[in-house]
């Protein structure tokens, strides 16, 4: 979780060949997993109420920090290597870099509240699972500004939380081959309250710096005396950080760092009733990416947006823009699909795609080559299911549910690749699956043998029988819970000559586990109105 920090100066290591095109599917479908990420590993913590002192407050410091663990007064300047003389030349990469998945917290005080305020979140914070979570940054987070010598009292997490990321901010995931594989957080308006805490806390704990007088591939304006990146280090955990006079960027690689900082103007304007929002660009994700939006006919900026409501985050549903020719209609999912799906089903994806009457090749090639095309047309309902696994080594769990068999030939010649489908006519629908495990899934919960989506919470049937156009569903307990179980067996797998043996996972692993599946079932509808997705959103 926390990797070796890279040297001053060089650039992060290049990918290899199999890993420079970001996966679609894992981009889009495993989002909730994003949100977890890239929220709460900042957000989470002590509230802002009973008693816990604000940041910049004078008072006595307390003996545990927002994570209850104790605090390291009287040593931690003891163990803190000298401040540099002065700073060294950044190598800059030579290749230009775009955003290419982001999250922008536009409520963060509301967001932090409601997750300070959850039960769950609370419970899960002291337990394994959430001290797992938490990992080496708990002493980063605990450790008090007045130990380090700061001018201001509190926890390194209050100044964080209560100064830095008070203000909306972007969490950015750059594209390129020089991509460092960890986001950067940009805070692009922070108050002149952030930028003093900011100079404070650099005081203090700056250990390196570095100097930048270009951007990557020489793109973005850069200040005449270049840009200044500061490596901070408290309790062992890395932090390379730096602030111009607009924004505060953070990360823990210094090229994502300097790539936040030669961002264009950010305008993080939040819409109604939207406290978080993510969204993706096709283009820097690759090829499947921009085979995927083109196929729905969508225009750049598609967002899956959040709000708070309480102390949950709940989905306000898929807002974006359409292309001059939409291939998106809008219905609700019928019973027939709803019935062919388990309900254990980790991720849902379905679409109500225009398409030719007529499947073949050189039809499509027409019909997607932007041009007017003016042959007849049907609405077909598409759905893929999808198990993502915590492990490289086991085999990719997914499923192509069309809605119209009669298709079935065209389908086999348009999906004739070098890996072998699992095919079958199941509750009205052509089946495309990975495995015979999944058919098998799938004929179950057909069959009424097995629960399927039709046995859901309420909520969730009347949700996904709403008109709409794209409607994505996570279980989010089923996902987590499948991913940490698959990862934790994936470290413990012995390999001997003749077999693979995996050790039974002990008792807090399985309490993990069962604590993960209790979450909610998130789903997040767009329905098509004029030349843009109008947003909805349900959930158990």
């Amino acid at each position: 979780m926390n990797p070796p920090s890279p040297t001053p100066g060089a650039p992060p290591p290049v990918p290899s060949s199999g890993g420079r095109r970001s996966r679609t599917l894992l981009i889009i479908l495993g989002i909730v997993l994003l949100i977890v990420v890239a929220v709460a590993a900042f957000l989470i913590g002590r509230g802002t109420s009973s008693g816990s002192p604000a940041p910049g407050a004078v008072g006595s410091s307390t003996g545990t920090g927002p994570t209850g663990t104790p605090s390291n007064s009287g040593l931690v300047l003891q163990a803190l290597p000298p401040a540099p003389d002065k700073p060294r030349q950044m190598e800059v990469p030579s290749e230009p870099v775009r955003p290419a998945i982001w999250a922008d917290v536009y409520s963060p005080g509301e967001v932090r509240e409601a997750l300070s305020g959850n039960a769950w979140v609370k419970e899960q914070l002291q337990k394994p699972l959430g001290k797992g979570f938490v990992g080496g940054w708990a002493a980063f987070l605990d450790t008090r500004a007045e130990d380090l010598g700061a001018q201001f009292k509190g926890a390194v997490f209050d100044v964080m939380a209560g100064q830095f990321l008070a203000a909306p901010f972007r969490v950015v995931w750059f594209s390129g081959d020089n991509r460092a594989g960890t986001p950067a957080v940009i805070v692009p308006e922070p108050g002149n309250a952030a930028m003093a805490a900011f100079d404070s806390m650099n005081s203090v704990v700056r250990r390196n710096e570095m100097v930048a007088q270009s951007c990557p591939g020489g793109e973005g304006e850069v200040p005449s005396e270049g840009f200044k990146l500061a490596r901070w280090l408290v309790a062992e955990q890395a932090l390379w950080a730096a602030r111009t006079e607009e924004r505060i960027v953070f990360g823990r690689h210094p090229v994502v760092v300097l790539q936040g900082l030669c961002e264009p103007h950010l305008d993080l304007e939040a819409p109604r009733d939207v406290d978080v929002e993510l969204g993706f660009a096709p283009e820097p994700l690759g090829r499947e990416a921009q085979l995927l939006t083109h196929v729905m006919g969508m225009a750049n900026g598609i967002r899956l947006q959040f709000a708070v409501e309480g102390n949950r985050l709940v989905g306000r549903g898929i807002a974006g823009r359409l292309s001059d020719e939409p291939r998106l209609d809008s219905a609700p999912l019928s019973d027939e699909l709803l019935r062919l799906v388990p309900e254990e089903t980790p991720v849902l994806l379905a679409l109500q795609l225009k398409l030719p009457e007529q499947l073949d090749r050189d039809t499509l090639k027409a019909f997607w080559s932007g041009k007017h095309y003016t042959g007849a047309v049907r609405t077909r309902q598409v759905a893929m299911v999808w198990t993502p696994r915590g492990s490289g080594q086991l085999p990719t769990e997914v499923a192509l549910l069309w809605g119209r068999p009669e298709d079935a030939e065209a389908l086999g010649q348009i999906f004739s690749g070098p890996n072998r489908m699992e095919t079958a006519t199941l509750c009205g629908h052509h089946v495309l699956a990975s495995t015979p495990d999944v058919l098998a899934r799938l004929r179950k919960a057909c069959e009424g043998k097995g629960p399927n989506l039709l046995n859901a919470a309420g909520p969730v049937v009347q949700g996904l029988r709403a008109p709409g156009s794209v409607s994505f569903g996570v279980n989010t307990g089923r996902l987590l819970g499948g991913l940490m179980a698959d990862g934790y067996g994936s470290q413990v797998t012995q390999v001997d000559s003749k077999k693979s043996k995996q050790r039974t996972a002990p008792p807090e692993i399985e309490a993990a586990r069962r604590d993960l599946e209790t979450l909610p079932y998130i789903g997040l509808r767009g329905t098509v109105e004029g030349s843009r997705l109008v947003p909805g959103g349900f959930g158990s």
